[in-house]
C-alpha cells in the first residue's frame, strides 16, 4: 500500500489509462468530422497527433517521475515544444471559429488570408517570446526593442513599395471587385484576371494591363459586373428625318430582342432623341459580350434598314434594288415557280429582293406569314424552341421556298434564321396567288414540298424525344 501513497503512482496510472482512452475518442471524433468535411477536423487532428503526446511526455518527465528541476534541460525542451504546439492549437481553433464558418458577405469572409497569416505570425512570435521567458528565463525585452527599431528603418526605406502593398491589402479587405469582374478605371477597361498585393491585372482584350493598387485606391473606378444582373450595351444611331420615328423604334427593339447575347428576362429599349437621332439600350449577359453584341446588332440593322427603306446614317441606297438584279433573280426563279412571260411580269411587278445578315431572324414563330420567299443565295435553319433550347429541324438553301404556310393561312411553329448572309426573293401572298391561278400545279408542288419538310422535322423531333405531330414547319 505504500506504493499508492506516493503521488507519482497516481500520475502514472492516469497517464497509462487516460491517454489511450482520450486518443481513441479523438480518433473516432476526427473520422466523423472528416467524413462531414467539417473544418474543426484540423485542430482536432493537431490535438490528437501532437499536443496530447507532447503533453503526456511533459507530464511524465515533470510530474510522474518527479524530475522537475530548474537545471534539467530535457524538461525545458519538452515544455518548449509542448507550449509551441499549444499556441498552434489555440490559433487553429480561433481560425476555425472566426473565419472557416464565416457567412458569405460578412466582414470575416472579406478578410484577406494575408491579414490572417500576418496576425498568426505575430501571435506565434509573441507566444514564443513569452514561452522562452517562462521556461528558459530569457530576457526578450531587448529582442522586441531591436525588432521595433528594425521595422521602423525598413518601413522608411521601403515606404513607396510598402504603400502599394498596404493599398493592395486594403483593396483585398474591402473587396470592391473579384476575379472575373469587369472594371472601368477611366483609362483602362477590361476583365480582372489577377489581384495581388501590389497591382491588379486587367485583360483589356489587346493585352494585360497592370494597374497599381495605389492608383485604384486613390481614384474612382466602375465595377461593371455589379450589381448582378444584365449589363446594358448602348448605341446612338442616326436616321433620316423622313423615317417615321415609331416604325424606326419598333425595328430597333425587334432586332435587339433577337440577339443571342440578350438577357432573356428583359427586353431592349429604344428612344427617340430628336433630329432623327435614336438611342438603344440592350440588356446582355456580361460586359465582355458588349462589343460583339453591338457589332452584330449594327450589322443586322444595316440589312433591316434597307429592307424597310430607312436611311440609316442618312443613306437609304440598297445595292440589290437595281432592276437588273431583280430581272436576273426572276430568270433564276422561273424554273422553280414555272413562270412563263406573263408570270415573270406578274412577279416583276410585286416581288422584291431582300438581304438578311447572318444569324438574323427571317421569320419568327407564331405568326401567319403574308409572303413567300425564294432563297437566291445563302441558307436558313428552321429552329424549334422547347424548354429554353433550340433544335434545328430542317435547313434550306438556294432555289428553295420558305414561308409556305402563307398559302394555308397557318401560324408558324418554328423560327427561320439565316445561317449566313441571305439573299431572298420576297413574293407577297397576292402575287403567289396570281401565279397559282395561272398555273394550278404550282400549288400542288408547294404543298408537296411543305409535307416533306413536315415529315423530316417530325422525325428529328421524335429522335429528340418529342411526339410526332407537335410541330408543323413552314
Amino acid at each position: 500500500m505504500g506504493v499508492f501513497q506516493q503521488g507519482w503512482t497516481w500520475w502514472l496510472i492516469a497517464l497509462a489509462v487516460g491517454i489511450p482512452v482520450l486518443l481513441v475518442g479523438l480518433t473516432e471524433l476526427l473520422g466523423a468530422l472528416r467524413r462531414r468535411g467539417n473544418p474543426v477536423a484540423k485542430p482536432v487532428a493537431l490535438l490528437r497527433n501532437a499536443v496530447i503526446p507532447a503533453g503526456a511526455l511533459f507530464a511524465l518527465l515533470a510530474f510522474a517521475i518527479g524530475q522537475k528541476d530548474d537545471g534539467y534541460v530535457w524538461v525545458r525542451v519538452v515544455a518548449t515544444v509542448f507550449g509551441f504546439l499549444l499556441i498552434l492549437l489555440v490559433l487553429s481553433a480561433f481560425n476555425v471559429v472566426l473565419f472557416s464558418n464565416a457567412e458569405e458577405g460578412s466582414w470575416r469572409r472579406r478578410v484577406p488570408s494575408i491579414f490572417i497569416e500576418i496576425a498568426r505570425l505575430v501571435l506565434v512570435v509573441v507566444g514564443l517570446a513569452m514561452l522562452f521567458s517562462w521556461v528558459w528565463d530569457a530576457d526578450v525585452g531587448g529582442l522586441f526593442t531591436a525588432l521595433g527599431v528594425t521595422s521602423i528603418v525598413i518601413g522608411l526605406a521601403l515606404q513607396n513599395a510598402a504603400g502599394g502593398v498596404v493599398s493592395g491589402l486594403l483593396l483585398l479587405f474591402e473587396q470592391p471587385f473579384k476575379i472575373g469582374d469587369w472594371l472601368d478605371t477611366g483609362g483602362v477597361k477590361g476583365r480582372v484576371v489577377e489581384v495581388n498585393w501590389r497591382a491588379v491585372h486587367i485583360d483589356t482584350g489587346s493585352g494585360i494591363q497592370i494597374v497599381p493598387n495605389s492608383t485604384l485606391s486613390g481614384a474612382s473606378f466602375t465595377n461593371m459586373s455589379e450589381p448582378t444582373g444584365p449589363y446594358y450595351a448602348t448605341a446612338s444611331l442616326k436616321f433620316s428625318t423622313d423615317d417615321p420615328p415609331q416604325e424606326v423604334l419598333a425595328l430597333l427593339v425587334r432586332l435587339a430582342d433577337g440577339l443571342p447575347m440578350r438577357w432573356r428576362d428583359e427586353r431592349a429599349t429604344a428612344e427617340y432623341t430628336g433630329a432623327a437621332g435614336y438611342a438603344v439600350s440592350i440588356p446582355i449577359n456580361a460586359p465582355g459580350e458588349a462589343s460583339g453584341a453591338l457589332s452584330l446588332y449594327l450589322s443586322w440593322l444595316w440589312y433591316a434598314a434597307r429592307r424597310r427603306g430607312f436611311a440609316l446614317d442618312g443613306d437609304a441606297s440598297d445595292p440589290i434594288a437595281e432592276p437588273a438584279m431583280l430581272d436576273a433573280a426572276i430568270e433564276e426563279a422561273a424554273p422553280v415557280l414555272r413562270l412563263d412571260e406573263a408570270g415573270k411580269e406578274i412577279l416583276r411587278a410585286g416581288a422584291r429582293l431582300q438581304r438578311y445578315g447572318a444569324g438574323e431572324t427571317v421569320l419568327p414563330a407564331g405568326v401567319v406569314p403574308d409572303e413567300v420567299r425564294l432563297i437566291m443565295t445563302g441558307g436558313v435553319a428552321m429552329l424549334y424552341e422547347a424548354d429554353g433550347a433550340r433544335i434545328t429541324v430542317a435547313e434550306s438553301g438556294p432555289r428553295e421556298l420558305i414561308g409556305q404556310t402563307a398559302l394555308t393561312r397557318e401560324r408558324t411553329t418554328v423560327t427561320i434564321v439565316a445561317t449566313e448572309v441571305l439573299t431572298a426573293l420576297r413574293i407577297p401572298l397576292e402575287v403567289i396567288d396570281a401565279l397559282i391561278r395561272a398555273h394550278p400545279r404550282l400549288a400542288a408542288e408547294i404543298g408537296q414540298s411543305l409535307d416533306l419538310k413536315r415529315a423530316a422535322a417530325a422525325d428529328v423531333l421524335a429522335a429528340a424525344g418529342f411526339a410526332r405531330g407537335e410541330i408543323r414547319p413552314r
